[in-house]
């Protein structure tokens, strides 16, 4: 048996479902049935609404903060690979770095500092959510 294909939704179609359930009335399970969609996607898009609805500072990430987040841990692996890189160029020539080499160092350095303390302050906001 093969699994089913994993189908992808556009966010007006997901917005579409959460303001059907919210308007109906009928139960979560009911709507996912006639929608053909699993009860599980339905009940995490409407509770997903929810939060972006009413963002908590101290809550769940809202649907922006969630991809802000997936960007910066994207840049910083591209930061930390530079970062990589130099420091093996660096090292590898027996020479002391150019001012070039010193410079982009330095940056990268701060940048990783930057991303990794909005990195922790997003991960201190998920851990503190009392409900996940």
């Amino acid at each position: 048996m093969t699994p089913k294909p994993r189908r992808l939704f556009t966010d007006e179609q997901k917005a579409e479902a959460v303001r059907i359930v919210n308007q109906s009335g009928k139960p979560v399970s009911q709507i996912a049935k006639e929608m053909g969609l699993s009860e599980s996607a339905l009940r995490r898009w409407v509770n997903q609404a929810r939060i972006d609805r009413q963002p908590n500072p101290q809550g769940q990430l809202t649907s922006a903060e969630r991809k802000e987040l997936i960007a910066l841990r994207r840049d910083l692996k591209r930061v930390q690979r530079s970062r990589d890189f130099l420091t093996a160029v660096a090292l590898s020539g027996g020479t002391p770095p150019t001012p070039c080499l010193k410079k982009a160092a330095t940056f990268l350095r701060q940048s990783v500092g930057r991303l990794c303390r909005l990195e922790a302050t997003a991960v201190a906001q998920e851990s503190s959510d009392p409900l996940s």
